[in-house]
């Protein structure tokens, strides 16, 4: 029986010919990462290969490892395996990874976005024989709006908010959708104040793009400097002490989840923004027949709905499990920084104002 080019293993996407995982979520010797968030990038292999924009964003998240980074399109060979990295539009430095081996194309996309968000290197369109995609919001209910006229009705939404004396708080994850958010707020209106992870991770970036000036949250800031300005916060932060002592505010949350009205409900959001860095169920559609693909194999997402509607296209279209997880492996990282975050507040003085 022939052997795959990639198979699904217990550590992750396996090419055997090169001995090359991709996105392993259990430590490997060699690892090649699509992007930085936490489902993908894992610590504890021995060397990590991915895109040079990506190096910094997971060496701050994992610490010293062993990284190279590649540009864009350019062919590195394993064993005879060619390689490559090609813009998935998901968030700044992800990757589509093009294989192929004896005239075979595969492409594994990570995460990815079609619409240009104006920070991220845009999704490029990579012909192949097998695509392994992604479908997090692979339902026809998930059809995205525009983002400029999303950022439009945020910055409304925080201009209204001004006029009643009200602070904003807006969510979204401390990579990827918090600079998104970032690079459009409107400083007309006021000033954009940063929770801890957000600022890391933001200045991190900085040096890739040329983003509008923050003020970092901390315990000398009184609430009354937040009146009339905005706070981008991961969605962790939500219902913590850190978040409660701004009253009086108003919250928002930018997601793809945000089309479901009972997200909102369950999350006790006052403004859901739906603004996602996954493609919708159209642009997924799209993307796939662009490849010319035949074969199509869907991991994370609403899998067996998604891969169902394929095959009656006439795609060979099937499901394999792993352990990427989408938004919710974020909402861990970004968690843990919360708790971080709040065991530096409440080691400040009680009588603090926040």
């Amino acid at each position: 029986m022939k052997i795959p080019l990639l198979a699904f293993n217990d550590k992750g996407i396996y090419c055997q010919q090169a001995d090359v995982y991709l996105d392993p979520w259990r430590p490997v010797k060699n690892a090649i990462i699509t992007h930085g968030h936490a489902d993908h990038s894992r610590w504890g292999h021995q060397n990590y290969i991915t895109h040079h924009t990506n190096v910094p964003i997971i060496r701050h998240r994992l610490g010293e490892i062993n990284v190279t980074g590649k540009e864009w399109g350019e062919t590195f060979v394993i064993n005879n395996v060619k390689f490559s990295l090609h813009p998935a539009g998901h968030i700044i430095g992800s990757s589509q990874i093009r294989v192929e081996h004896k005239g075979e194309v595969w492409v594994f996309t990570g995460d990815y976005k079609t619409e240009d968000d104006g920070i991220s290197t845009p999704y490029d369109v990579v012909k192949c024989h097998t695509f392994i995609t992604e479908c997090t919001f692979g339902l026809p209910a998930f059809n995205w709006t525009p983002q400029s006229e999303v950022i439009s009705e945020i910055n409304n939404w925080w201009a209204e908010n001004k006029a009643e004396g009200k602070t904003s708080i807006l969510f979204g994850y401390s990579l990827g959708k918090a600079q998104r958010l970032l690079k459009y707020l409107d400083t007309d209106i006021g000033k954009i104040y940063t929770h801890g992870a957000i600022e890391n991770m933001t200045n991190v970036l900085r040096p890739m793009v040329d983003f509008p000036p923050t003020t970092l949250v901390t315990r000398e800031t009184k609430k009354e400097e937040l009146l009339g300005n905005i706070v981008l916060a991961p969605p962790s932060a939500h219902g913590s002490v850190w978040i409660r002592k701004m009253t009086p505010f108003v919250t928002g949350a930018a997601s793809g989840w945000m089309a479901f009205r009972g997200a909102r409900r369950r999350r006790a959001i006052d403004k859901g923004f739906v603004l996602s860095d996954h493609c919708d169920w159209y642009s997924l559609l799209d993307s796939i027949k662009a490849t010319g693909a035949e074969r199509v194999i869907c991991t994370h997402g609403y899998t067996d709905i998604f891969s169902k509607y394929l095959r009656e296209l006439g795609f060979d279209a099937r499901t394999e499990k792993t352990q990427y997880e989408g938004e919710s492996a974020e909402m861990e990282k970004d968690e843990k920084e919360v708790v971080f975050e709040q065991n530096e507040t409440s080691n400040s003085s009680e009588n603090n104002e926040l």
